[in-house]
């Protein structure tokens, strides 16, 4: 892929684009911009230099000028996705300052989910952080993705072949033309597959690569797939990261291992395996091999418990209930990860047809959770600490008092904090209502890309559990939530300020 450094104007200046704040009158042909650099589509262009463009400390000003000019919600989720791939590099590594493209989602995810009078603020709050990140690249060599060179384009048929012989043999340069061509001819289902194999290959980023994957769908679903070409070449680029290692095409690394293991093993699956009975046992006997098995060995247990007869779901629940002990053994961002690339790969399991697809997929999450407590083990020793013997908080039965004590106790002791939320939810507590307040308080409180990604992934993922689970991962996955105590931000005062 062939990027360029661009020489933009200083960040602190304002353009004439700005001026006057009359944003739903400029044109494509307002706004002049590099030759070299990418270039979105005429009707959203404009407003995507407009994020550019304005500074840091007018951000703010400009948009809320601009919502009130009658710009739709759309239009600003899709600008604000394609300022960050346009302008924030996923290197050295698909995480980092990247959070600003990875964090787009969630904030949708929670505006969708809050009161009206709230529903901007994740969306503010991720467009100041895309300007952070936007200046911090610009100190780092102000990276821009290149427009596509028209002139390697492979042919429409050859397209997906050439992209998924490209991203095989891990070639940047053929991935990146290869997208394009495949973004203009293959339908959303076939790509989705493609880049779901493999942003879920490889145990790099520590799963940044799967939660992009499924970000950058999600996004296209609600901003609408005219915009797929970039966002394909970007995914491209950031799923072919490798730094400082050789071509894993042609080496045996460990990040890809399991997942090259997990082809054949996945064969092994009987005919019926998306069928089976729920086994709560087996649940639990899935986790407490996730104590210490390798990724191979989990993989291998999944197999033979799908070949046993039980149900994908008690698989999953053993995956997020695995995943959610490990915040509790280690309350840290390499298990938080464990939690929001779960999310990820389940939603991408769920959305793919392709069954042989989804029984790797299946098999990879499993193998992930070795993976995640390896490397949270080589940072520091994990507590010893059971999802299954968690106690409850032993509160008087009081629904109204309950859910206070379990908002109160948030951010606080954390073993604590989990009994009482436990306590709440397993005496017949309005789980909605602990979400919405959680939920709230990361409007309020958060200051970091992974508030929003840790909250909307562990909230939406709490119906889909089954009864005897669900309580038990939200209380454990608690440990990382935003409790009343944590400082507010100033972020409502200035999104109130900018509308006044």
């Amino acid at each position: 892929m062939r990027f360029q450094l661009s020489r933009r104007a200083a960040l602190g200046s304002c353009s004439s684009l700005i001026a006057g704040l009359a944003i739903p009158r400029l044109m494509a042909a307002d706004v002049t911009f590099s030759k070299n650099a990418v270039q979105f589509r005429p009707e959203i262009e404009p407003l995507v230099r407009l994020l550019e463009e304005t500074p840091r400390e007018r951000i703010f000003e400009v948009v809320a000028a601009g919502i009130g000019d009658g710009r739709p919600y759309r239009d600003w989720l899709a600008a604000l996705f394609l300022a960050a791939i346009r302008n924030v590099q996923p290197r050295p590594a698909v995480g980092f300052k990247f959070h600003s493209v990875l964090v787009v989602n969630s904030a949708h995810l929670a505006s969708l989910a809050g009161k009206d009078t709230e529903r901007w603020l994740p969306i503010f709050w991720a467009i100041d952080y895309f300007k952070r990140t936007q200046e911090e690249d610009v100190k780092e060599g102000d990276w821009t993705m290149a427009a596509v060179d028209e002139s390697r384009l492979p042919s429409p048929e050859r397209a997906l072949d050439d992209l998924r012989n490209a991203m095989k043999n891990w070639d940047v340069e053929a991935a990146d033309v290869a997208a394009a061509s495949a973004a203009r001819v293959a339908p959303a289902h076939v790509l989705l597959n493609l880049f779901t194999e493999f942003g879920s290959r490889d145990f790099r980023s520590i799963g940044h690569k799967s939660i992009y994957v499924a970000n950058a769908f999600r996004m296209l679903e609600v901003i609408g797939w005219e915009h797929a070409e970039p966002i394909m070449r970007s995914l491209a680029y950031a799923l072919l990261n490798h730094t400082g290692e050789p071509n894993p095409g042609s080496s045996d690394l460990v990040a890809d291992r399991a997942g090259r293991d997990n082809v054949g093993r996945s064969q092994t699956l009987r005919s019926d395996w998306n069928s089976g009975k729920a086994d709560d046992y087996a649940t639990i006997a899935f986790i407490e091999a996730c104590r210490q098995a390798t990724p191979s060995e989990i993989a291998e247990l999944t197999a033979r418990l799908i070949n046993e007869g039980t149900s994908v779901d008690s698989i999953y629940d053993g995956i997020y209930a695995s995943s959610a002990e490990l915040v509790m053994r280690q309350p840290e961002i390499v298990p938080l990860h464990s939690m929001t690339t779960t999310n990820a790969i389940h939603y991408l399991f769920t959305r793919s047809g392709d069954d042989t697809l989804r029984r790797w997929l299946l098999l990879q999450n499993a193998s992930f959770l070795g993976h995640f407590r390896e490397s949270a083990t080589s940072r520091s020793k994990l507590a010893d600490r059971k999802i299954t013997e968690l106690k409850l908080h032993d509160e008087p039965h009081d629904e109204e008092k309950e859910l206070d004590v379990a908002i109160a106790a948030l951010g606080s002791n954390r073993e604590d904090q989990a009994g009482k939320v436990l306590g709440y939810l397993s005496r017949g507590g309005d789980p909605a209502a602990f979400i919405r307040q959680a939920r709230q308080l990361i409007f309020l409180k958060g200051n970091d890309s992974h508030d929003y990604k840790y909250s909307s992934a562990i909230l939406e993922d709490y119906y889909p559990r089954s009864p005897l689970w669900r309580d038990r991962i939200l209380a454990a996955a608690s440990y990382l939530l935003t409790g009343p105590e944590a400082p507010d931000t100033d972020l409502p005062k200035r999104v109130a300020a900018a509308f006044a």
